[in-house]
């Protein structure tokens, strides 16, 4: 059996402003080609179908059109939603939609359910696992701590438990949407932090013949049998070295043979610029992205008049424009946000604790950070799911 590996289309989704809808449509096109011209027997979407609870109309009718797509060609395609889907929304009427091949697993409680597909080989059962938020269905499975690793490692034993009933033989596929010990994250992907902790260990999910992931925008071999495909398409600056992919996976009768990465179009490269305004608009070197979209950062102690439109005589398509004055470390007017790269926000509350009282909370005042910022999410996503 072929399977084709894809995640995180983020349909609905801008790139710094630009409409990112018909490059999703092209990149649609391809993925329905591909299908076709390489007998895929069954396509799986790992979540992050949508950018958001709400999707704007056209992302719908993109998405509908897609179906529409798969299902003409008799490929059976197994969903699930992820932390920017509703998915409650996403799942509206699966029960019907399954009848044309497409399965929609969206509930937390049909973990242990499988789709049932067959080959010459025997039955090869599709387990969904959509975005479990902690908080949000530790109870339903019975764990003590609301972590990714616990609620993940219930739904993974539910999942051996329907494997050990089904006939000898028979192989696995898995589709989550997680952080896996291992992932390397870009800056396009949503905050899953819970507790302090977001990654969740590959061995999580020992015991099956494939696991598709999704929620990390790069292409990733976690182990052989645990793979991310990545986003169909680059959604920040951090991507610019991303090979975009999916991963066309093959089953055999004892289960994986390999995966082969088969590349998404690219609407147009990526390119992250860095010095001073004259120089970048003099450099020979960066000839070659003259046409690519642009990030610009300038290093001019001083700002310059009119950067963006003196940049854009160059580089028509930067979108992108972020100053980095040189100063010395010690300087006291270095920016805000360079103070804060690269720290989570339990970590800029901690800094803020040890700013105003003249040292840092304590282990039981880090606890109730935590538990805070945990309550806050869980919020966000009852509230996102219920609109």
């Amino acid at each position: 059996m072929k399977l084709l590996h894809t995640s995180d289309w983020h349909l609905g989704r801008a790139f710094h402003r630009v409409n990112m809808l018909e490059a999703q449509s092209e990149f649609i096109g391809h993925l329905v080609s591909t299908v076709r011209e390489r007998g895929v027997d069954a396509v799986v979407v790992s979540g992050d179908v949508y950018d958001r609870a709400v999707p704007p109309l056209a992302a719908v009718e993109l998405f509908d059109d897609v179906l529409h797509r798969l299902a003409d060609l008799g490929v059976p395609t197994v969903m699930i939603s992820g932390n920017h889907d509703s998915a409650r929304r996403l799942g509206v009427g699966a029960g019907l939609i399954g009848r044309a091949g497409i399965h929609l697993r969206t509930e937390a409680s049909a973990c242990g359910i499988p789709v049932v597909l067959p080959d010459a080989h025997g039955d090869v059962a599709f387990y969904g696992l959509p975005y479990l938020e902690p908080a949000l269905v530790k109870d339903q499975f019975r764990v003590e701590k609301a972590a990714h690793e616990t609620v993940l490692a219930a739904a993974m034993d539910r999942v051996r438990a329907d494997l050990a009933t089904r006939l000898p033989g028979t192989r696995s596929v898995v589709l989550a949407h997680a952080f896996v010990t291992g992932g390397l994250a870009s800056d396009s992907e949503r905050d899953i932090t819970v507790g302090g902790v977001s990654a969740v260990p590959a061995g999580v999910f020992d015991g099956v013949d494939y696991t598709a992931l999704g929620h990390v925008h790069g292409s990733q071999t976690i182990t052989e049998h645990v793979r991310y495909s990545g986003s169909p398409l680059a959604y920040s600056f951090s991507e610019a070295d991303h090979r975009k992919s999916m991963w066309l996976v093959e089953l055999g009768p004892e289960g994986l043979l390999g995966a082969e990465r088969v590349d998404c179009p690219v609407p147009r490269a990526l390119a992250r610029i860095r010095g001073r305004l004259e120089d970048l608009l003099a450099d020979p070197g960066l000839a070659r992205h003259e046409d690519a979209w642009v990030e610009a950062t300038l290093i001019d102690p001083v700002r310059p008049a009119d950067p963006m439109a003196r940049l854009a005589e160059r580089f028509p398509h930067t979108i992108s424009l972020v100053f980095d004055p040189e100063r010395a470390p010690e300087d006291p007017d270095l920016s805000y946000a360079r103070r804060l790269a690269g720290r989570g926000e339990q970590q800029i509350a901690e800094d803020f604790v040890a700013h105003v009282r003249g040292a840092g909370p304590d282990p039981r005042e880090q606890a109730v950070l935590r538990d805070a910022f945990d309550a806050v999410r869980a919020d966000e996503s009852v509230r996102e799911g219920a609109r």
